[in-house]
């Protein structure tokens, strides 16, 4: 009876070595897998049109925006600005076309609104919707189609409060709405939301006089898209929404009362984990007797795995997310400062009836490649602007915004603030 245990004993070992495939006896070390690569590790998130630049002005100086001066269009760069704006209330809409080589369909559209309640507060509101454009779905040639228009929206509101006379700070509530998933004849599709905070400030000093013309400086900053993921339905992953920090600061050359030219710089991180180098795991025989595997010791098992090499486990909470992304890059603080995306940018005032822009945006080639320059104007009438924006890529990634001509209306009204 005891032959009979130890056998079995002895099986159920060897079958548990053989589904492993590893030999308990042997050394284990973990060696690069999945994810090694070339350190090209891009961060990808949910819902990324919420990172497309929804207006013409700030396109036009390579989607800079958090430290410009107030406009209809704070409301996605940063809300606090919406409290040194020059008109108690105003309304601007945009239509932006995305790939608008290949299709004619796909586009972003944005509307917002604020309104400046006294001199030390203001409240604003904006609705973005994404298209995808029509989807036809079906299962064979001659099937009728379905035809479907997965889209993406966003709604949110915002309180701007000046903390002194050239300081504001706001908080913004936005509730998202992903409605990706298609429709099939088996199941039900259902559409992902989530909600998300914003948190800015805005600085904007008095005009400083200079020996040759005036200046005036400005600074800004935004922790947007701060959140829960979003996820689809029980069986599927989630996503992390787009968190981001932007900041920047910039200074107008006042040259007299007719030419304005102001240059600002920006910076942007995003907030959510790096994805790690997973490792593939095996056992060896340590055949030169230095206590760790060498190429061409014998191997005696292997299992490619979900073990992580390098880096950190990215299947945390955003919150937890959040202060992660700031040291989880494989490769320390040389991949981390890859992260970070700049952007500078200038605009020319005449007699603040013309304006006339341009910027440059990079991003590092290991974590995304967009590098592109943008074009753009303005006029205003009375009470109306209009701005028209041009992108041209500059790197092997080809923008989706490439070639595309983006178009903003904005119309003022109401009591006129001296900020100057």
């Amino acid at each position: 009876m005891k032959k009979i245990l130890f056998l079995t004993l002895l099986v159920l070992l060897s079958i548990n070595a053989i589904a492993q495939g590893l030999n308990p006896g042997d050394p284990t070390t973990l060696i690069p897998g999945f994810g090694a690569g070339d350190n090209e590790r891009v961060i990808t998130t949910g819902v990324p049109f919420m990172l497309i630049g929804a207006d013409a002005r700030a396109a036009g100086m390579a989607d800079i925006g958090v430290a410009t001066s107030a406009d209809a269009f704070s409301q996605q760069w940063n809300p606090s600005k919406s409290a040194f704006a020059l008109s108690k209330q105003g309304i601007g809409v945009t239509y932006t076309p995305y790939l608008g080589k290949l299709v004619n369909d796909v586009f972003l559209g944005n509307i917002t609104y604020y309104n400046r309640l006294n001199e030390q507060s203001a409240v604003a509101a904006s609705f973005r919707y994404f298209s995808s454009g029509e989807i036809e779905l079906r299962e064979t040639v001659d099937q009728e189609p379905l035809i479907v228009n997965p889209n993406e929206m966003l709604f949110d509101l915002t309180y701007s409060l000046r903390l002194s006379e050239r300081i504001a700070m706001a908080v913004t509530g936005r509730y998202i709405r992903s409605d990706l998933k298609l429709q099939t004849a088996l199941e039900d599709a259902s559409a992902a939301s989530s909600f998300a905070v914003d948190i800015s400030s805005y600085y904007q000093s008095e005009e400083i006089p200079m020996s040759s013309f005036d200046g005036r400086w400005r600074a800004g900053v935004n922790i947007s898209n701060i959140g829960p993921k979003l996820k689809y339905d029980d069986v599927g992953s989630e996503s992390f929404l787009p968190t981001n920090l932007a900041f920047g600061a910039g200074f107008d050359f006042i040259l007299d009362e007719y030419n304005t030219v102001g240059v600002t710089a920006q910076f942007s991180k995003l907030l959510v984990p790096t994805p790690p180098i997973y490792g593939t795991e095996i056992s060896y025989v340590d055949d030169n007797g230095n206590g760790q595997y060498d190429e061409g010791e014998t191997e005696t098992g292997r299992i490619s795995n979900n073990s992580i090499y390098a880096g950190k486990d990215p299947d945390v909470s955003f919150f937890k997310g959040m202060f992660q992304s700031f040291g989880d890059a494989p490769n320390g603080i040389s991949e981390e400062l890859e992260e970070v995306t700049w952007a500078l940018g200038a605009e020319y005032w005449f007699r603040d009836v013309f304006a006339f822009r341009m910027g440059y945006f990079n991003e590092n080639p290991n974590k995304g490649a967009r590098q592109y320059f943008s074009l753009g104007a303005g006029f205003k009438y009375t009470t109306i602007n209009i701005d028209l924006s041009y992108l041209i890529s500059t790197s092997k990634v080809v923008s989706p915004l490439e070639g595309t001509l983006r178009f903003g209306l904005t119309f003022s009204f109401g009591d006129e603030y001296d900020e100057y």
